[in-house]
């Protein structure tokens, strides 16, 4: 039973409202002055207290105060005959739940109630309703020969649902959502499977990472503003949208759009590629001495300034006014957020922050971190409160500051790996769980995306029998030796490099400071 607590001088006058909501299934306990309403409050347990705004002794304000000191997440509702916008602010400052102006009928009661109380239960019973609905609709899709861009909305509207039955809690929804997802990523493995030859090529092709800075940062290039490019390694579109309401307050969504991450869907090919303007095997022929395949030695993103500034002299930006800013660890975050200022002279800035990148791979590695992002809802929720106390957001908030323009985006996303499968290939195959690239490679062909002749796509080819492979779904590569030590240690890991939904369709998003 839902337990009430009214307290109002004139509580005798409320008889009748009373009678209603104990007909309705509610208990209600009275009290005529804040005194008696925090002794009542003190003693019993309540899910929901009605305060009056005038009452002798404690006012309704006081009496609000000292409620939420002693327990803070009961939801409290005051009402009042004054519409004095002063007593309003006052009350939302002091963290109140609604606010009614008297007189007020039965109705205004019971629906209060109802959104502060039952609203995650029909919340949630209304999600599971649309849901169902959708999951026909979702299912009947994926059975179309879908395009790109329905790939897109396919994702957009999974993504959507995931968060929202999150809220709900319920599981067995959830567990049929996981299961529609998994449906889609087959469907998407086929797609890419099919087409992902002629867009490497040009033809057809979704907006692809080495096409991202000609075609959405340059046309922005225009004027004396400012334009900041936040580039945040593996953020999945998820996380974006978790992290989105924490910007609204200071700027507007000019533009949302999800682009295709090349493959690998790995670091030292997308990012590069985002950077160079170029595809890997043109990076590699460019730069020979900057570009590093993955069995060579020391970092493979160390020069991503000087291709940027050559795909803005190629694009004919040479004399654009550009800093670059790569934050690999806390400290450097701060630095550059008090930076931010002396940057607004910039027609550019660049800002690479690796953290999240660093999260899934110490998921993997540290026991503890393995605890707090188990699962994908866990996962973004740990990158959420990141985002809160990072030193990003105060960055973001000194852009702000300038009426300026930003991007933020990222180079690929992950996939959390459930089902292991067998890999065997020489001493000079990587060590990337999603793809492997070498010779002699021995693999499961119903579980790749397998590239044959690396020249046709694009990629650096090291001798003539090389290939590379991409793990499918969730799916993750492990060697013979040892491999159901290793099957059971990197299950449920956040990986990345392989061709999947979560990989492979990411985040771009404009946005105008207020």
């Amino acid at each position: 039973m839902i337990n009430i607590l009214w307290a109002d001088d004139e509580i005798d006058i409320l008889k009748p409202h009373i009678i209603f909501l104990e007909q309705k299934g509610y208990s209600v306990v009275t009290a005529k002055s804040g005194d008696e309403a925090l002794d009542r409050f003190n003693e019993s347990a309540f899910d929901l207290v009605f305060l009056d705004e005038n009452m002798p002794g404690y006012t309704g304000l006081e009496t609000l105060v000292k409620m939420k000191a002693m327990r803070p997440n009961i939801p409290i509702v005051m009402i009042t005959k004054s519409e004095e916008e002063s007593i309003m602010e006052e009350a939302i400052g002091s963290k109140i739940s609604d606010y009614l102006i008297k007189p007020v009928n039965p109705n205004q009661i019971l629906l209060t109630i109802k959104k502060n109380i039952d609203s995650k239960r029909l919340v949630g019973e209304r999600t599971t309703m649309n849901y169902q609905h959708e999951f026909r609709n979702i299912g009947m899709r994926l059975s179309q020969n879908l395009s790109k861009e329905d790939w897109v909305e396919i994702f957009k509207e999974l993504t959507f649902w995931e968060l929202e039955i999150e809220k709900s809690g319920e599981e067995s929804v959830e567990e049929i959502l996981a299961m529609q997802k998994q449906e889609a990523n087959t469907q998407f493995f086929r797609f890419v499977k099919e087409h992902y030859k002629s867009w490497i090529n040009g033809l057809d092709a979704p907006l692809l990472s080495h096409n991202l800075i000609r075609n959405n940062v340059i046309p922005h290039l225009v004027d004396n503003t400012p334009l900041y490019f936040v580039l945040i390694d593996n953020l999945r579109y998820d996380q974006w949208k978790i992290i989105e309401p924490m910007l609204i307050n200071d700027f507007r969504i000019k533009k949302e759009q999800i682009y295709y991450s090349i493959l690998p869907t790995a670091t030292q090919y997308s990012r590069n590629a985002i950077f160079s303007g170029l595809l890997p095997a043109e990076m590699e022929k460019r730069f020979p001495g900057k570009w590093k395949n993955d069995e060579d030695e020391g970092g493979k993103n160390m020069y991503e300034k000087e291709f940027l500034t050559d795909q803005l002299q190629r694009l004919g930006k040479g004399d654009c006014k550009m800093s670059y800013s790569k934050i690999t660890n806390i400290d450097f975050g701060k630095k550059v957020a008090n930076q931010i200022p002396n940057m607004r002279h910039n027609n550019l800035n660049v800002i690479v922050y690796n953290f999240v990148d660093m999260l899934s791979h110490a998921r993997t590695d540290m026991k503890v971190i393995k605890e707090l992002a188990e699962d994908d809802s866990a996962y973004r929720s740990l990158t959420a409160s990141w985002f809160e106390h990072s030193p990003l957001k105060d960055i973001i908030k000194e852009i702000a500051k300038q009426g300026a323009k930003m991007i933020i985006t990222t180079d690929h996303g992950t996939i959390s790996v459930k089902r292991p499968s067998k890999v065997i290939g020489d001493r000079n195959v990587n060590a990337n769980l999603r793809y492997k690239q070498g010779k002699n490679l021995n693999y499961i062909k119903s579980d790749v995306l397998e590239i044959e002749k690396p020249a046709e796509y694009h990629l650096p080819q090291q001798n003539i029998s090389s290939k590379y492979v991409f793990a499918k779904e969730d799916m993750y590569f492990v060697y013979q030796n040892n491999y159901n030590q290793f099957a059971q240690y990197y299950k449920d890991t956040f990986q990345h490099g392989g061709v999947s939904l979560e990989e492979m369709l990411i985040p771009f998003v404009l946005l105008e400071a207020k």
